[in-house]
């Protein structure tokens, strides 16, 4: 069996760590209120969010201008980067504390690529489907099917990964790699059929970006993401305790198995549904979470709380470069994210190397 790396040991828990997450809690509460804000204000046109506020509060309409630009494209849009976040986080955080290794992430072993291809599906087929079944699911189409991608992915790797109870990190992370592929190249052929139209949308759509959000958008991803996040800390108990060894933490009165079930539909709803309206955004779900243990520790009570806390705001000044370093055009947020976390994901596999079975 893979040795736990040293930031997935199971530690004491004294005051001072409960302490010190609890700060941290709050003062990223207080940051994601501050970035959320200045993410709403920021833009290249000339709409102030000053100017609005002042307007609210003397009691005069708000300029067409302010209205639209702020309610109707920035405001879904700060929202949506908010959930997208705080969704790629606590899915890391969940893999994580379910794989027991820090190297475990959506985007890394496979997850991401099994959601994706449920959205591609729906994307470039779902015009073929009956009528009466895209009229039942109407904008939710893209986010169940991503959703079931996902769950299938995170269900394939969990079994392959895993014998007799035991999880094999080396294993875990090659069938990642093969799933992704596999997933990736059934990607592939489903896009062949895709029109120009359809093949530029999804190969922007891959990069991960939040352009083109919208109300109706935001309503059809965002209650699954709400219900994810609502639900994994629930899982904190159990995850504390299989850091433990799953033998262990049945003696303790854990039922296990139901644990990895909760974790897994968490993982498939919160990555399904945020890639299904954001596309491929990597890297998140491995930095933030490793982030929080490295500065209060790995009690998954606070880690998945201010692991969504942290996620949103990563993911809010991402997107508020992604606006503005090529503007007037749009630079992927994927892209933004891979060039900060790939150089930490090595750090992280370095850092570890001489504790993992690789």
């Amino acid at each position: 069996m893979a040795a736990l790396s040293p930031e997935l040991r199971p530690q004491r828990l004294d005051g001072d760590r409960s302490h010190r997450a609890r700060r941290l809690g709050l003062f990223l509460a207080l940051l994601l209120a501050v970035v959320a804000v200045i993410s709403l204000g920021w833009g290249a046109s000339g709409t102030s969010l000053m100017r609005a506020v002042s307007d609210l509060l003397a009691g005069r309409e708000l300029v067409m201008q302010d209205r639209v630009v702020l309610l109707d494209i920035r405001l879904p849009r700060v929202l949506m980067g908010i959930f997208v976040g705080a969704s790629l986080a606590v899915s890391g955080a969940v893999m994580q504390g379910l794989f027991r290794n820090p190297l475990a992430d959506p985007g890394i072993v496979g997850v991401s690529s099994g959601a994706s291809l449920g959205a591609i599906l729906a994307i470039v087929l779902g015009g073929a489907l009956p009528g009466w079944v895209a009229a039942f699911f109407g904008w939710y189409l893209v986010p169940v099917a991503a959703f079931i991608g996902g769950w299938l992915t995170t269900m394939a790797l969990y079994r392959i990964a895993t014998r007799r109870g035991r999880t094999s990190v080396a294993t875990m992370l090659l069938a990642g790699i093969a799933l992704g592929a596999i997933m990736a190249a059934l990607s592939g052929l489903v896009i062949l059929r895709a029109n120009d139209r359809e093949l530029r949308d999804l190969t922007f759509w891959g990069l991960g970006s939040l352009a083109g959000t919208n109300w109706p958008k935001l309503l059809a991803g965002a209650p699954i993401m709400a219900l994810a996040l609502i639900s994994a800390p629930w899982l904190a108990r159990g995850l504390n305790a299989l850091a433990l060894g799953e033998a262990a933490a049945g003696h303790v009165g854990i039922r296990v198995q139901k644990v990895k079930n909760r974790a897994i539909l968490t993982v498939a709803g919160a990555t399904g549904a945020a890639v299904a309206v954001s596309g491929g955004i990597g890297f998140v779900g491995i930095v933030v979470p490793h982030l929080l243990r490295l500065a209060s520790g790995p009690d998954h009570r606070w880690l998945l709380v201010n692991s969504a806390l942290l996620g949103a705001v990563t993911l809010l000044l991402a997107d508020m470069v992604s606006r503005t370093v090529i503007a007037p055009a749009e630079l992927p947020i994927g892209i933004v994210t891979a060039i900060m976390g790939g150089p930490f994901f090595l750090w992280i596999l370095l850092r570890n190397r001489g504790v993992l079975d690789l």
